[in-house]
């Protein structure tokens, strides 16, 4: 479906418990950069019994429109603002991987009354200097290059080589498809956005039920990051996913479901 919100046109979907059921928590689902909502097949599948499910394709991504870069972390949250509304969300769970926990993040920290608890899996709070420099050579490349430029690099990054060679293959082309389907201006103003983290220091003052997680051997977030957010944040959990790399819930579904099961136990009044 698409909803106007914030100045464009975004793809929607809506999944789980009837829409008249009063009793049903929402969740949102927010994906990683160079992906779709169809990330998120398997945990919908998983959790659609309980919960209402909001899922979209972030800012430039997917069947979303582009606007023109760069963009900012305060864009992508207004964007998920309007969404919840135009869809009549007062409160959500939210689960966000890679740009879409960094996005969570952002929503916790400015608009903590939209958010029930918070799920930020293989992202980060804070930028540092090669992590600025990372994402500007893959700007370069995609603006001399397009999306075609940056698929298989960015698939060894995301997936451990075991999975990637072996039982992965499949889910890796399906990945590959959703990079190269992506906007470059969308890629582009999300990298912007991504060389501007600066969540940091707002971590502690986040009171809400919060699950961290990673791959153990996810080089952009590394579980290092992981443990060091759940750290700052009292009563937050954190959990390692080995084996698994950058996309965790697509490598280790197994492991990424049964973390994010126990975190919305305790986070959903029973």
């Amino acid at each position: 479906m698409n909803i106007e919100a914030n100045g464009i046109t975004f793809n929607c979907r809506i999944d789980g418990r009837p829409r008249d059921d009063g009793d049903a928590p929402w969740l949102v689902f927010s994906n990683s950069l160079a992906t779709d909502l169809s990330l998120w097949d398997g945990q919908v599948a998983r959790f659609a019994d309980r919960f209402r499910i909001l899922r979209y394709d972030t800012r430039g991504h997917g069947r979303t429109q582009a606007s023109a870069p760069p963009y900012a972390f305060d864009l992508l949250t207004d964007d998920a603002v309007a969404l919840m509304d135009a869809v009549g969300i007062d409160r959500t769970h939210w689960v966000g991987l890679s740009l879409g926990g960094s996005t969570g993040l952002g929503m916790a920290i400015a608009h903590s009354g939209r958010l029930a608890s918070l799920a930020v899996c293989d992202s980060r709070a804070h930028t540092d200097p090669s992590f600025v420099q990372a994402w500007t050579d893959r700007i370069a490349t995609v603006e001399a290059e397009g999306m075609a430029g940056v698929v298989e690099s960015t698939i060894e990054r995301w997936f451990t080589e075991p999975f990637r060679t072996g039982a992965g293959n499949a889910v890796c082309d399906r990945v590959r498809a959703m990079i190269r389907e992506t906007a470059p201006d969308g890629f582009i103003g999300c990298s912007r956005a991504l060389q501007t983290l600066d969540f940091e220091a707002g971590l502690a003052g986040i009171a809400m039920p919060v699950l961290f997680m990673a791959g153990a051997s996810d080089r952009s977030c590394p579980p290092q990051a992981a443990r060091a957010m759940h750290e700052r944040v009292s009563g937050s959990m954190c959990v390692i996913i080995d084996p698994a790399s950058h996309i965790s819930n697509l490598e280790n579904p197994d492991a990424f479901d049964a973390g994010l099961e126990a975190h919305l136990a305790r986070a959903v009044p029973a």
